[in-house]
């Protein structure tokens, strides 16, 4: 087959949700693109080694799997990533595929799931309608890996686009804060909070630092607060609605 589409993503240690989510996405593009072999990439190079010593899968980088398509004289690669803002995992997609560029007749990337304003408008929509609908005192808040590259600021404007909802955007590891969320419930009265990740994968942050009984983990500081908590450990590639916003960013680079 002389055109491959790749797959590719952080990655997770977690074999559950890598199932649920990265797999079901990658099931999805298969479907809608029948005449292209999809082939499966992760960007952590951490967790490519984790999964080689506990599971004895060897999962490719990105440039490894574009040098062993060029072997097999594949000309035409489209690369979806399943990230979700415009950072520095999705610069490292880039980096590793324009190395290879001339390599190929055709090598195009598409674009992640928060790129143009109507991205962060279906987001919001499906935020909305799977995390929206509780009582009036109640309110859901999904915590954003986060980023020290610029692109942080998505999850800003994504929670600023959800200002009249009761869904809130937070990062663990960049702005929004999680205290500075809370502070907003205060004000408006929230009794109880919904926690869920916003992520592709329901893995390492999620179970930890989101749903744990561990101080530090945004389950426990809401517990602290008096909050009554309620965790929902379900990554963003598991809803069908989100696989298909992937999809579609796929499909604007094959047409």
């Amino acid at each position: 087959m002389s055109k491959a589409i790749i797959v590719v993503s952080f990655g997770t240690t977690y074999p559950e949700t890598r199932k649920k989510t990265i797999q079901a996405c990658e099931e999805a593009i298969q479907k809608r693109f029948p005449d292209f072999q999809v082939y499966r990439a992760f960007t952590s190079n951490v967790v490519i080694k984790r999964i080689k010593e506990n599971e004895g899968i060897t999962v490719p980088t990105v440039n490894q799997l574009l040098e062993q398509l060029k072997k097999d004289g594949v000309r035409k690669v489209y690369i979806q990533p399943l990230h979700v803002i415009l950072g520095s995992e999705y610069e490292k997609v880039l980096h590793q595929a324009n190395q290879l560029k001339h390599e190929f007749d055709i090598l195009k990337i598409g674009k992640p799931l928060l790129f143009s304003e109507e991205d962060y408008e279906r987001v919001g929509d499906i935020l909305v309608e799977e995390y929206g609908q509780y009582d009036a005192q109640e309110a859901t808040i999904l915590m954003g890996h986060g980023s020290q590259h610029y692109a942080f600021t998505a999850y800003a404007a994504l929670d600023h686009m959800l200002m009249d909802t009761p869904v809130y955007i937070g990062c663990v590891e960049s702005y929004p804060p999680v205290e500075d969320l809370e502070k907003r419930l205060e004000a408006k009265g929230i009794k109880k909070v919904h926690l869920a990740p916003f992520m592709l994968v329901a893995g390492d942050h999620a179970t930890n630092d989101l749903c744990s009984d561990e101080e530090g983990s945004w389950k426990h500081f809401f517990t602290e607060k008096g909050y009554q908590v309620e965790t929902h450990l379900i990554g963003l590639g598991e809803y069908p609605s989100v696989q298909e916003l992937y999809v579609q960013h796929l499909e604007q680079i094959i047409q």
